[in-house]
């Protein structure tokens, strides 16, 4: 995991790893570990790993520093994006989380080079050895071999057909999709045996299935929604580096309507105190970009989502920093994550109480308060070359 000119560390698991991205000299912040187009500051070990290593810069790199009066900011070299292949026996999950509105789902990849600061998924890259960190957002794995193991399970005569959810962990659109194609595959394969399966997303990729998705959406067997957490740009590149910009996102959302595939618009995640004040903005450029339904979410810190979000948070905005957290701990019964308080039936904490009010009228207000569309299960169908009776009808 070394590169030149880092130091690799090595503390106690209970160790508080030291934060790059320091004020300099002059007032600015030096470059973050991760360089630009990464939304991590850094890279602390897994909670799983017996030592903490985490990589900082050591000033040594040869002729790769720029000067700037008296103070000289050290350049981190960029840091690329690694892809290994993993081979998967199966290719659906299976869930019985009462806090997930699916019982089985599709990841294409693991890690996403989007980079998001607050997404939930970075703790399950901890499983892999690695860390939550820039590991999450530039040591990836791609399943090539999803299509191919999709099409053998659901030619499985003991599978019972329920919708797919596609982009739940992590974003099946994000950039090595361009390459890879797998998403591309895997709805090729949904198409051919008229399974319904949904898309979320936060990516305008998305658009180039859209000859895949219109006829899905003909025989009422798909929908999409975007999530589009915030209209300010500068706010989306630090919060969110790699993903599409907001204007592209809705982009897509006109794209995906205009060519018949229901879509919603997910406003998520809110951060009490740095975007909930855009909802109703939100809800308002949902509703011309063409979007059929809403919903929401707020921000959920999961094991080392936390700390890796404070640390972005006090760089980004450190005025606001402590009010932000203070808003997240009320909304988690005092903690940095309560699933029950954050994910359950009942809205406890009065910030999240006026969310919820506030969502449901400008909902209301704009016409958007439909119900997303229920997928038809009743055409699902394996094609005739995937029978392993077909000899008998030849």
């Amino acid at each position: 995991m070394a590169r030149a000119a880092h130091l690799s560390l090595r503390t106690p698991a209970a160790g508080r790893p030291q934060r790059p991205g320091a004020e300099t000299a002059d007032g600015t912040l030096s470059p973050p570990a991760g360089g630009k187009g990464r939304g991590a500051r850094s890279n602390q070990s897994g909670r799983y790993e017996k030592e903490q290593r985490e990589k900082i810069d050591d000033g040594w790199q040869a002729g790769a520093s720029e000067f700037d009066g008296a103070v000289e900011n050290p350049v981190a070299p960029p840091l690329k994006t690694d892809v290994t292949i993993e081979r998967p026996k199966k290719i659906i999950t299976f869930n019985k989380s009462p806090f997930v509105g699916f019982d089985r789902s599709i990841n294409p990849y693991r890690g996403c080079e989007h980079g998001c600061i607050y997404c939930f998924a970075r703790p399950t890259h901890a499983y892999m050895g690695l860390s939550p960190g820039l590991d999450f957002e530039s040591r990836l794995f791609a399943k090539p071999s999803a299509a191919a193991l999709l099409e053998k399970e659901l030619s499985n005569p003991r599978y019972a057909p329920r919708v797919v959810a596609m982009g739940t962990n992590t974003d099946p659109y994000q950039p090595i999709e361009r390459k890879f194609r797998i998403m591309r595959g895997v709805l090729e394969t949904f198409a051919r045996f008229h399974h319904p399966v949904t898309i979320l997303t936060k990516s305008q990729l998305i658009t180039r299935d859209i000859d895949i998705l219109s006829p899905l959406a003909e025989r009422n067997l798909t929908r999409a929604m975007i999530s589009i957490t915030t209209l300010d740009k500068g706010l989306a590149r630090a919060m969110e580096p790699r993903a599409s910009a907001p204007a592209r996102r809705f982009d897509a959302v006109r794209a995906l309507a205009g060519a018949g595939v229901p879509t919603g618009v997910m406003t998520a995640p809110l951060i009490p105190g740095l975007n909930d004040d855009e909802l109703e903005t939100l809800l308002e450029q949902a509703k011309d970009a063409g979007a059929d339904f809403v919903g929401y979410t707020i921000i959920r810190l999961p094991l080392e989502v936390s700390p890796l979000f404070q640390e972005w948070l006090e760089t980004y905005a450190p005025n606001r920093a402590a009010r932000v957290m203070r808003h997240i701990r009320d909304l988690n019964g005092g903690r940095d994550y309560d699933v029950h308080w954050s994910r359950g039936r009942e809205i406890k904490a009065t910030y999240a109480k006026l969310i919820a009010q506030r969502f449901k009228k400008a909902e209301m207000r704009l016409g958007l308060d439909n119900a997303k569309p229920a997928l038809d299960l009743s055409q699902f169908r394996p094609p005739p070359e995937t029978s392993a009776q077909r000899d008998l009808f030849d």
